[in-house]
């Protein structure tokens, strides 16, 4: 198959079966999902393909230090979204994605096992800060373009992005796949749909699937050139099955507690 069409195909497939799973359990369960390596890791993937094995290795090392980025990102929306419109919420997001992106250029050079450690802190750390939202479902339905839109800008990414990558070079390439597109633009429709409370359920519960994400790349990263690139695939899923399944279940036992549900078993 060629490469260009295995990318169109198979990343709408991820985004799309993940979004759609997404809107069963709510807006922290939904954010979750979307944190989900369904974008940097196709474009890491690909980019073992296109450019080899090393290459791979530099992308995924971006693409793990960006998620710290996403979590000054995802807390700076947050916050400002209890007491701001959108709009105030989405700038304040942007700039703190930004800044964030140009602070990390030196850890880019950085052992992949210490930009893991050092995401996994500031996830933490933005937890931590992360103000109250009980995220509980909400009865408007989610527009019928939201699905669709995850689904066009993930497959653009990563088209975009591996096709740029001689030019932008592994570790910019890897930290541009971390861009906060589809998680900004379903922050501002929950906002403006179901109010700050469920934005700040969607964006706890992709802040905190970030780990699981940062797991994977970080063990791609480290692997790939050794294992190769099913063998340092496999490994990185294992992780992140392992990871993702202990934020999830914090996450449903979270929800559960602030909406005096059974806590899941």
């Amino acid at each position: 198959m060629p490469p260009l069409l295995l990318k169109v195909l198979l990343t709408p497939l991820l985004i799309g079966g993940a979004s759609m799973a997404g809107r069963r359990w709510g807006p922290a369960i939904g954010g979750w999902m979307v944190s989900l390596p369904l974008i940097s890791g196709p474009v890491v993937f690909f980019l073992a393909l296109d450019q080899g094995a090393s290459f791979a290795a530099e992308a995924a090392r971006g693409s793990c230090a960006g998620n710290a980025a996403l979590a000054v990102c995802f807390l700076a929306y947050a916050r400002v979204a209890r007491r701001a419109h959108w709009q105030g919420a989405l700038a304040a997001a942007t700039l703190g994605w930004a800044i964030a992106a140009i602070a990390l250029q030196p850890a880019l050079a950085w052992p992949v096992g210490a930009v893991f450690v050092v995401v996994v802190a500031v996830i933490l750390v933005a937890l931590r800060m992360m103000p109250a939202g009980t995220g509980h479902p909400s009865a408007a339905a989610a527009p019928r373009w939201e699905v669709p839109l995850r689904m066009a800008v993930g497959t653009t990414v990563v088209v975009v992005l591996t096709a740029a990558a001689p030019l932008l070079g592994p570790g910019l390439s890897g930290l541009l796949a971390m861009l906060p597109v589809i998680t900004l633009v379903l922050s501002v429709s929950t906002q403006r749909r179901e109010g700050a409370d469920n934005t700040t359920g969607f964006l706890r519960g992709d802040l905190a699937g970030l780990i699981g994400t940062a797991a994977f790349l970080a063990v791609v990263g480290g692997s790939i050139e050794g294992l190769g690139i099913a063998a340092s695939f496999g490994a990185a899923l294992v992780a992140t099955v392992v990871i993702q399944g202990l934020t999830l279940r914090a996450l449903r036992a979270g929800t559960a507690s602030s909406l005096n549900l059974p806590r899941a078993g």
